[in-house]
Formats: C-alpha cells, sequence, structure tokens
C-alpha cells in the first residue's frame, strides 16, 4: 500500500476530498543550483493535489488523514492510462500503413496519420469508460487508512 499524509477538504456522499502537499527531493541535494528538475519545481511552485478519497467514517473538513492506494491499482490504472491509448495509436498506424499496400491509400503517411490519429481517439475513449466504470470500486480507489489525532497521534478506522 501507498500511502501519503493529507488534509480534508471537502466532504460529500461520494467521499471525502483531501489535499496534500507534493515531496520533492529537489533542492535538498548539492547540485540543486545546476539541476533542471529543481529549476522547473522553482518555476511551478508547489502545487497541493486534490484527489476524492473513499471513507468509511465521517471526517469533518480541516482532518488529517493518512490515505492509501493499492500499487496493484496504481501499475495498473498507470498502464490503462498510458498504454492502451499509446498501443491503439499504434495499431491504428500500422493499420493504416498496411491500408496503403493495398491501395486503399494514396499515401502511406496519410492512412498511418489518420487511423493513428482514430486508434488513439479509441484507447482516449476507452480509458474514460474505464475510469467510469471503476470510479466507486474499492480496489482501484484511494481509500482513509486513519485519520490523524491533532495531537499526532495516528487513530486506526477499523472496517
Amino acid at each position: 500500500m501507498i500511502e501519503e499524509t493529507a488534509t480534508v477538504v471537502e466532504t460529500g456522499p461520494e467521499g471525502v476530498w483531501v489535499e496534500s502537499e507534493p515531496h520533492s527531493a529537489c533542492g535538498q541535494c548539492q547540485a540543486a543550483s545546476g539541476c533542471g528538475t529543481s529549476a522547473l519545481a522553482r518555476v511551478l511552485g508547489r502545487r497541493r493535489s486534490r484527489v476524492r478519497v473513499l471513507a468509511d467514517q465521517p471526517l469533518r473538513v480541516g482532518d488529517r488523514v493518512t490515505i492509501g492506494i493499492r500499487e496493484q491499482a496504481l501499475v495498473r490504472g498507470s498502464l490503462a492510462l498510458y498504454a492502451v491509448p499509446l498501443a491503439a495509436l499504434l495499431a491504428g498506424a500500422l493499420l493504416g500503413k498496411l491500408g496503403a499496400g493495398a491501395d486503399l491509400w494514396q499515401s502511406a503517411e496519410a492512412g498511418s496519420v489518420l487511423l493513428g490519429l482514430a486508434g488513439l481517439v479509441a484507447g482516449l475513449v476507452w480509458v474514460r469508460r474505464f475510469g467510469r466504470r471503476i470510479r466507486n470500486d474499492r480496489a482501484w480507489q484511494p481509500v482513509v487508512l486513519r485519520r490523524q489525532h491533532r495531537s499526532g497521534l495516528n487513530l486506526v478506522i477499523e472496517d
């Protein structure tokens, strides 16, 4: 389980919205002054991430919580988000090139570009539908693991 500390910023019937500050090692090493990543972090600033999280226990705005997501969900979700549209784009481009060999297109490049874009769009549509299907599936979503007590102690939320 990958864990992160966050603050509840909104509550609702489908869960709670939390914000967490990004953690960056930039600026911590000796090469920070000449590092491109460090320069980019300075330009973009420290943005907070806002995420909907499933919670079993009622929480209030301002509560500090530890949220978590399964490693398997993160890896599979990343694969679905990036690999499926890319594979669909490449498959479409390949079909476009094969179609040029069968004289379906006047130019191999035009067929590859058109069917590649069609494949990319189809892949993105699939990702959107996949996201809707897993939206409330606890196996795919981040969940509140425990609420942090104001004294700094962690209180475990039992299922």
